[in-house]
């Protein structure tokens, strides 16, 4: 039988750590995702806004409410999907899509039900009235969706 000795590698030459070291609250994978989370919700927001405002005066607002939250559901579910929970393979990605559409339509139900509300109590509410309440109404939204992607559809990935 024969033996080997193997050099012990240098502190400065062995393999780095491929885990970064976080500090603070960062070091928690639940308040990474609510940043990135953050991050995407203010881009998918604006861009919904932006769709509402523009198709509201031809379609009304229910439908430019829903038509704006389904255009932009695709987005939000790309960007969640890739940047909140690091997800980059491509399998089940159809089925993350039809599933971020069930989320969409959460969220649909939650400001098309306060769009209802507000045309209930105010029949001659201004276009700023109905942004600023599906805004207001979109952080509760925004909440319910978090949630539904971190323990329903992104589950895989909730310790990224």
């Amino acid at each position: 039988m024969e033996f080997q000795l193997q050099e012990a590698q240098p502190p400065s030459q062995s393999p780095p750590d491929t885990r970064r070291r976080r500090r603070g609250v960062l070091r928690y994978p639940l308040v990474r995702q609510l940043l990135r989370f953050t991050g995407v919700g203010v881009i998918c927001t604006v861009t919904s806004l932006a769709l509402y405002a523009a198709l509201r005066p031809w379609i009304g607002p229910q439908p430019a409410n829903a038509v704006a939250l389904i255009l932009t559901s695709f987005l939000n579910t790309a960007l969640n999907r890739r940047l909140t929970f690091k997800i980059t393979e491509q399998h089940r990605m159809k089925r993350d899509h039809l599933n971020g559409l069930i989320v969409i339509l959460v969220a649909l139900l939650i400001t098309g039900g306060s769009l209802g509300i507000l045309h209930w109590v105010n029949p001659d509410a201004t276009v700023a009235d109905e942004l600023w309440t599906t805004t207001l109404s979109g952080f509760l939204a925004t909440a319910v969706r978090f949630t539904m992607l971190r323990h329903w559809i992104f589950r895989r990935a909730r310790h990224r």
